[in-house]
């Protein structure tokens, strides 16, 4: 008797296990994307010399961000991750409809980040300028392959993203142990000298950036449904893959660094990892680099694509958003799966990286906002949450989107009027949405 409740506990404990590791792997497959692909670069030339810290300081807010998170899914496990959050906090309202669906889009808009990030290395390959119709052309393709992966079926995808996790997250510790070794490690040499000192607002514009690279653990609150244990296992998952995800960050940072200049960096910010290998490895850890930023991207977009069109799903179940089948056949995922591939497509060919990537962090934060206030106003003593702690994460927010929207201002205010623009088709078509529903 005793060895039988022994064996259970050993099955319970195996499963538990299993299942806590694929949370993890799918949340580090959205993340190591485009975050440290192609983020590098457009961080160095927003913080300069210190750059690699930008992804340090940028850890520590999203430990902060990750709090509410956590204690949200310890509470309320669900497959409807940030949808079911936003409802518990505000309700079915505009607020919930409208802070979801600017989750929704800032996770499409990475995938558009990530498919031209594909394409930019993969020319790398061809020792060719990765500008012009070749790179839209190529992240168009990595995103009609995602889709295909996807509507095949989801244990496919589970098997090929843990799998896909453990090579790139493997590849990339290679990369970043070897570019650090063959360097000649010092403080001047893995910090980059700059001919002038960056402002403090330029730095905290790059964190904007950086924690854009660590948004994707939220997709782990969509495993409440599928995990062993989720009152506890989705937290721990979260918190997993912070973890990892900044180890990996903040060494790969500091090899970039330790082989390229800072004006070298900027130079190449949207491949800046493949021009890091170069003078550390030669052609060899060119093609290596490129082949892992290959995986990475095409991995981190299939697990992103059936993440985001599952949550949109469980939106359109819970009438927060309009739906329509346009005579396509099969259930609402399948057809939310279309939506989100057309977006991101269209976002692919009409947007460079930069503004990709600047559309993608001003959304992301506005909708962490949203999360935070909603736990510190309406549910702190109901998930057990420190409201200081939760304050605390609304004021990082705040300073760190301030200081993104000032330099934005100076430098390119078309991202600003698309951000202004997109915020306000969302939340009125919610109004209007809502109100013809009878919805409050």
């Amino acid at each position: 008797m005793e060895t039988q409740h022994n064996d259970n506990r050993s099955t319970q404990y195996k499963k538990d296990s299993l299942t806590l590791i694929g949370a993890v792997s799918m949340g580090t497959g959205v993340m190591i994307g485009a975050g440290i692909l192609a983020l590098t670069g457009q961080i160095a030339e927003l913080a300069g010399a210190l750059f690699p810290l930008a992804f340090f300081a940028a850890a520590i807010v999203t430990a902060f961000s990750a709090y509410s998170y956590v204690k949200m899914a310890n509470t309320y496990p669900s497959a409807g991750g940030i949808g079911m959050f936003l409802q518990k906090a505000y309700g079915r309202g505009t607020v919930t409809a409208g802070g979801a669906l600017l989750m929704y889009f800032s996770m499409v808009i990475n995938e558009s980040l990530v498919a031209r990030t594909f394409g930019t290395y993969t020319m790398q390959l061809f020792d060719a300028e990765p500008v012009g119709w070749a790179v839209t052309a190529l992240g168009v393709c990595v995103l009609i392959f995602a889709f295909l992966l996807n509507i095949s079926g989801n244990r496919l995808i589970g098997g090929f993203s843990l799998f896909m996790a453990f090579v790139k997250i493997g590849g990339i510790i290679v990369f970043a142990a070897g570019g650090l070794w063959i360097a000649d490690i010092s403080f001047e040499s893995i910090i980059p000298q700059s001919s002038s000192d960056m402002p403090v607002t330029g730095f905290l514009a790059a964190m904007a950036l950086a924690i854009l690279a660590f948004k994707g653990f939220t997709t782990i609150t969509n495993s409440g449904s599928e995990i062993v244990d989720p009152h506890k296992n989705v937290g721990r998952a979260i918190i997993i893959s912070i973890l990892v995800c900044f180890v990996i960050y903040v060494l790969v940072a500091l090899a970039v660094a330790a082989n390229l200049t800072l004006d070298e960096i900027i130079a190449a910010k949207d491949f800046a990892l493949a021009k890091a290998a170069r003078p550390a490895f030669g052609n060899y850890g060119l093609w290596f680099t490129v082949g892992l930023a290959i995986v990475a991207t095409v991995s981190g977009l299939i697990a992103s694509v059936f993440a985001v069109s599952r949550m949109l799903a469980m939106l359109t179940d819970m009438k927060l958003v309009p739906h329509s089948h346009f005579g396509m056949p099969g259930d609402i995922q399948k057809h939310t799966l279309v939506y989100t591939v057309v977006i991101a497509i269209f976002l692919t060919i009409f947007f460079d990286l930069s503004r990709i990537a600047s559309l993608g962090a001003i959304f992301y934060i506005i909708m962490d906002i949203f999360i935070h206030w909603g736990v510190y106003r309406y549910l702190r003593n109901e998930v057990n949450a420190n409201g200081f702690v939760v304050l605390a994460a609304i004021a990082f927010d705040v300073i760190v989107l301030g200081a993104f929207l000032i330099v934005k201002a100076s430098t390119d205010m078309l991202v600003i009027y698309a951000a202004l623009i997109g915020i306000a088709v969302i939340f009125v078509g919610e109004k209007f949405f809502l109100k013809w529903q009878k919805i409050p």
